[in-house]
């Protein structure tokens, strides 16, 4: 069902008399305020990908971040396999964790060659059973860059055949305790996949607790209506969100009055989101500077969510 703006508005006045009429009975209205309230689950679990903290070596960044109150560490998918023993070895006895792994795989799911196709699933695999030993939420992947050719159509048969590799990559994902995340993306650089409800639907149909999807305020900025309202969509499939400022993509903040987040935060906190927010961005000044910044900003917009 299609529900328009002045439908919504018409829909929830009536709603309203029918409380004021004693309507609804004492328990339906508790439901429908219940909705409206914030879980108490969430939590604002900041995350930094590896090039956002400053520092000359991997712990001099997470000396940084534990500084700040940092809790996840998002590495990149390429090599990860080599690193396990080392960024092990970095998190020991530290109060951080591992949170997604950003891509890193070859080749593409959507690719009309088999020989692209497989060198996706291969790679994807080797990248999701090093970030199960990391203790990983899960490894993000994109569908299909725009960029990238022979690429099949944007039609039924693509998205049933997507939700058959996924099926199968999520059970892989799943015997090694984390999962596979798909990714929106803008309409610049990706035809397939831009909204995250599209990503959240293809959960739906997949059912499989190895296959999830996140949302990136960036590519949101662009793609979507309500960020709120794309997060809600999202409900229980959610296991990821980047962040980055509204107009350059650089450090929250420094696009001004451009970088609010309350509105998308308050969806996490109405599902009830405990995972990760995760830098990935730029950064136009000193990072020794503006990244605390960044992060006083983002503490304080949860609060006012």
């Amino acid at each position: 069902m299609t529900l328009d703006r002045r439908d919504f508005i018409k829909t929830s006045l009536v709603g309203t008399a029918l409380l004021s009429a004693g309507g609804l009975s004492h328990i339906e209205a508790a439901t429908v305020a219940k909705k409206d309230k914030p879980s108490t689950k969430a939590k604002l679990n900041l995350s930094f990908q590896e090039g956002i903290p400053p520092g000359q070596n991997l712990n001099e960044k997470l000396d940084f971040m534990e500084k700040h109150g940092v809790v996840g560490f998002e590495p990149g998918g390429r090599g990860l396999k080599n690193r396990v023993k080392e960024i092990q070895s970095a998190l020991k006895g530290r109060t951080i964790k591992v949170s997604a792994i950003c891509a890193g795989f070859d080749g593409f799911i959507l690719s009309t060659d088999p020989a692209i196709r497989k060198q996706c699933r291969d790679t994807m695999e080797e990248i999701i059973a090093a970030a199960g030993e990391l203790g990983s939420t899960g490894v993000i992947i994109v569908p299909a860059f725009n960029n990238q050719v022979p690429v099949m159509p944007h039609t039924q048969e693509t998205r049933d055949f997507l939700c058959e590799q996924f099926e199968e990559m999520g059970n892989f994902a799943h015997q090694h305790g984390t999962t596979v995340i798909f990714e929106p993306l803008n309409r610049k650089e990706a035809f397939y996949l831009r909204q995250v409800g599209d990503a959240a639907s293809i959960c739906r149909d997949i059912n499989n607790p190895g296959v999830r999807c996140m949302g990136d305020f960036w590519h949101m900025t662009w793609e979507e209506n309500s960020d709120m309202g794309a997060f809600i969509s999202a409900g229980e499939y959610l296991q990821h969100v980047h962040i980055a400022s509204r107009k350059r993509r650089s450090m929250p903040g420094e696009d001004g009055e451009a970088d609010n987040y309350v509105n998308g935060f308050r969806g996490l906190k109405m599902i009830g989101y405990d995972k990760y927010v995760s830098f990935e961005c730029g950064c136009q000044g000193d990072r020794n500077t503006v990244v605390p910044a960044a992060l006083e900003l983002l503490r304080k917009q949860w609060d006012e969510a």
